[in-house]
């Protein structure tokens, strides 16, 4: 959710010797984003155009522009409009593509805001995105040739919220740039935000891998408030005027808590250079959500908000699967198990080739049994995306099964490596 309950590098997609593109051929540092509307049902989707808006800052990496990871249920691709060359991918997930795996979306349609951001196009480039089904096959949803000097792109100046960056490792093409945005903090809990921000960067850094990175991420803070404090509890009947308007029970699911307002999301986080967007939700009710390449929502005051926080880091910033099984999800048949996952932490056997099969010592069974024997040992465990049956992990436990702080296992930490190395090389 996904929503939190509860090395070799031939196992995992490299970059490694992957041809890249030349940023300065193509691109300008700083940011073009597309915001449009997906619309559709369980079984179909459509994708309408809303506008383009130029922002200031550009966070990525200038070196890694095409994606080597295949991750997401979706693709963006920017191509050179003269002859056809791929210059810019990136894969991700959408709050969107959860809901129709609901049952609601088998009965009616609904609409929701998105959008996607590349570097500046120097020249005119088509933009295409493409969607998987169930089989992970792609299909082209959307395309549109843009000009970057049209005169319809949005170039005001970004919002005034002062910004500070309380990590910095450096230059933000060379680091991990995460950009805190407070949700449901009033102007006078701004100093709470700051302090917030400070204990779950400091959470962070204490797990594995980031320790051992941590000299690889910016850390920057938006200073957005909200004209009241909290977020919406539909359940709960309480409704609260916040700047990003969060609320928890998305998909009837008490615990998940998510916004629609995407391109509010957009507009606060254009304010820095930024890889990935967090969130922090003024509460102590427990939940909280992570989609990849989306943003990462944690509530500020509950017992378990670190761990609630990294765990959906997980999610949104390395697209790793929840482990766990036996929790109530909103989700209609989520995987189809005579495919296999694009995720790296869970497999239906039906390519484990693919998977960390090679991380798994000569006397370990396929599958392991959950014995005691195995506890700390690399196997293939049933149980995992949500289903005791036909899907296996990698470990008894990890952070992505259980409330086990700085517990992931030696393929979740790997791919987390993976990750913070494509950004940043």
């Amino acid at each position: 959710m996904r929503s939190f309950f509860f090395v070799l590098l031939s196992v995992f997609p490299c970059f490694q010797g992957i041809a890249q593109i030349n940023f300065s051929t193509h691109f300008e540092q700083k940011t073009l984003r597309l915001d449009y509307i997906q619309a559709g049902t369980a079984n179909s989707s459509e994708i309408y155009f809303k506008e383009l808006r130029e922002e200031p800052y550009w966070g990525g990496s200038l070196n890694q522009l095409i994606d080597t990871f295949g991750y997401g249920m979706y693709k963006l691709e920017v191509k050179d409009s003269l002859n056809g060359k791929l210059i810019y991918s990136r894969g991700f997930n959408t709050l969107f593509q959860e809901w129709q795996t609901t049952i609601e979306a088998s009965k009616i349609s609904r609409a929701f805001k998105e959008s996607v951001i590349m570097p500046y196009p120097k020249n005119t480039v088509l933009v295409e995105i493409y969607a998987r089904d169930r089989k992970l096959k792609y299909s082209k949803l959307f395309e549109r040739y843009i000009n970057p000097k049209d005169y319809f792109i949005h170039r005001e100046n970004p919002p005034s919220w002062p910004v500070q960056k309380i990590v910095n490792s450096g230059s933000p093409d060379k680091n991990v740039d995460l950009v805190f945005i407070p949700e449901g903090y009033t102007k006078a809990e701004m100093d709470k935000f700051k302090n917030d921000v400070t204990r779950f960067t400091s959470e962070l850094f204490s797990w594995q891998p980031f320790t051992e990175f941590k000299n690889k991420f910016n850390i920057w803070l938006v200073e957005a408030p909200s004209d009241e404090s909290g977020t919406d509890i539909p359940g709960d009947s309480i409704w609260k005027k916040t700047i990003l308007n969060s609320n928890f029970y998305t998909f009837d699911i008490e615990r998940y808590l998510t916004t629609e307002d995407y391109w509010a999301v957009r507009d606060v986080a254009s304010c820095v250079p930024y890889d990935q967007i967090c969130i922090l939700v003024n509460t102590d009710k427990y939940g909280g959500g992570g989609i990849y390449n989306f943003y990462n929502l944690s509530v500020s005051d509950n017992e378990y908000s670190e761990y609630v926080f990294v765990h959906e880091f997980g999610h949104s910033f390395t697209c790793l699967a929840d482990e766990y099984y036996a929790s109530e999800t909103a989700y209609n048949e989520y995987y189809d198990l005579q495919t296999e996952p694009y995720e790296v932490n869970i497999t239906t056997l039906v390519n484990f080739d693919k998977k960390w099969k090679s991380l798994l010592e000569d006397d370990i069974p396929v599958p392991t049994p959950a014995d005691s024997v195995y506890l700390g040992k690399t196997g293939v465990f049933e149980g995992g995306g949500y289903l005791a049956k036909g899907i296996y992990r990698p470990s008894m436990d990890c952070s992505m099964k259980s409330q086990s702080v700085n517990n992931f296992c030696a393929v979740c930490q790997k791919a987390l490596e993976d990750m913070i190395r494509f950004l940043t090389e």
